[in-house]
């Protein structure tokens, strides 16, 4: 009925407890997930839990805020994008969140580690996951700049979404969709929650971002799978119809997104 659209499940904790964690996800109807990657390092760990497991899917990327590890080429995402059962290339974006006395200048390394996954991500017909913090006015620009030229625009899915209304109309503008996760319930997040009361069924995801942002009434402690109906059941209060239709629809648009079947 559920699909968490993001979450980090190759973490050295999570191995151990892997017949838990999938337990749990049957448990409360979680019946798919999509484990993301975040540095070229992680990337077998994650691509080995999709093969080995048919309702897990994999992204390839490097995420902004990585440093000192290896950095990604066009080719390393071209090849790793290409891999049986990789959906997406990611997570990728901007982070100026700890510029650790730099300019936003200083940050050119970010933009174009970002550029870099958008044109793998074109080129091999598959969506995006952008993360954005603080960055928002940039990530936006160079979406537009790398869609401007011939070819497939990027699309994917702003993940873990905590912008302004703004950023995400200008978002859905583009062609992507939103991803709400545990923040959504967070008692500070009344802002965000009528972010999400507006965005269009057909473009909305849900995700825990696990092991992360636990939500409401688990906050403060290790996130999973399992507890992206509670996401659901926040945005169906939002939405005004059942945490079902909301788990209906979310799962389609993951369907259509990543061209993941039923």
């Amino acid at each position: 009925m559920y699909v968490d659209s993001h979450c980090h499940l190759s973490m050295a904790d999570f191995a151990p407890r892997m017949p838990d964690i999938r337990a749990a996800m049957a448990q409360a109807q979680v019946d798919r997930a999509l484990v993301i990657c975040t540095t070229l390092e992680e990337f077998d760990a994650v691509h080995a839990l999709a093969l080995q497991y048919d309702n897990f899917w994999a992204s390839a990327g490097v995420h902004p805020d990585t440093e000192g590890l290896r950095e990604p080429s066009y080719e390393d995402l071209m090849d790793l994008g290409s891999r049986p059962r990789v959906v997406a290339i990611g997570e990728t974006g901007l982070d100026y969140y700890r510029l650790n006395g730099r300019s936003i200048e200083d940050m050119a390394w970010q933009r174009e580690r970002f550029r870099t996954h958008i044109r793998a991500a074109r080129t091999l017909g598959k969506p995006l996951v952008i993360h954005t913090r603080s960055a928002s006015d940039d990530t936006l620009a160079i979406l537009r700049e790398e869609g401007a030229g011939p070819g497939e625009a990027p699309r994917g899915v702003f993940h873990c979404f905590t912008e302004t209304a703004e950023v995400a109309r200008a978002a859905l503008d583009l062609g992507f969709h939103i991803s709400f996760s545990g923040i959504l319930t967070f008692r500070n997040a009344q802002d965000l929650r009528e972010v999400a009361r507006w965005v269009p069924m057909d473009r909305l995801l849900i995700e825990t971002d696990s092991p992360y942002l636990a939500p409401v009434p688990f906050r403060g402690k290790v996130n999973q799978p399992a507890y992206v109906p509670h996401v659901a059941a926040q945005l169906a209060e939002l939405k005004g119809c059942s945490a079902e239709e909301i788990g209906r629809v979310t799962s389609e648009n993951f369907e259509r997104l990543f061209g993941v079947a039923a």
